[in-house]
Formats: structure tokens, C-alpha cells, sequence
């Protein structure tokens, strides 16, 4: 079973780790941290993302040149909030982005 790739990009390294463990606990996903803007347009150039997730500590120009560069690069792969809230809500915000329940 193919894993659903997720970007997920933040300043806030300890946010970042624990978003990426959250989301690398479930076995239908996997997660790949950067924690700035010019790492995740790294990462997102050289590998099949299904979505990008972006957390605190961007500022509002970055997350614009972010989504920029994806939907250039790919119309396809969404751009996805989440500014905390718990695991809960980071969960029901990835499904609903992918159209999963």
C-alpha cells in the first residue's frame, strides 16, 4: 500500500518534530519535515508530494511564494493550514484535504 506523502514546513522545530511523529504513527502516511521556506521548495522540487502542510512561523509572504511554487509545480497537491489544535484536528484536516474519512 502506497503511503500518502506529506510536506509539512515550520519554523518551530519542536512543533515540527512532533507534527512529523503524529503523522509518521499512521501507517497510511508519512511525513518529511523542513523548517524553512527554502528547504520545503527543496524538498517539494525533488520529491512526489500528495500534499503540503504548513504549521506556525511562516511569515504571510512566504506561505504566498510557498503556494506559488506548488501550484506551478503541481496543481494537484494541496496546501493545507494547521496552526495546532491537536492531533485530533491535524488528522481531520489531512483526511478532508485527501478526501479520506
Amino acid at each position: 500500500m502506497k503511503q500518502t506523502e506529506i510536506l509539512v514546513i515550520c519554523t518551530h522545530q519542536e512543533i515540527l518534530n512532533t507534527i512529523v511523529r503524529l503523522i509518521n504513527s499512521n501507517s497510511e502516511l508519512h511525513g518529511i519535515g523542513a523548517n524553512t521556506l527554502e528547504q520545503a521548495i527543496t524538498l517539494f522540487k525533488a520529491t512526489a508530494f500528495d500534499m503540503v502542510l504548513v504549521g506556525a512561523g511562516l511569515a504571510e509572504n512566504e506561505e504566498t511564494e510557498l503556494a506559488g511554487v506548488v501550484n506551478k509545480l503541481s496543481l494537484a497537491v494541496p496546501v493545507v493550514h494547521h496552526y495546532g489544535g491537536g492531533s485530533g484536528l491535524l488528522f481531520a484536516e489531512i483526511y478532508q484535504c485527501l478526501g479520506k474519512r
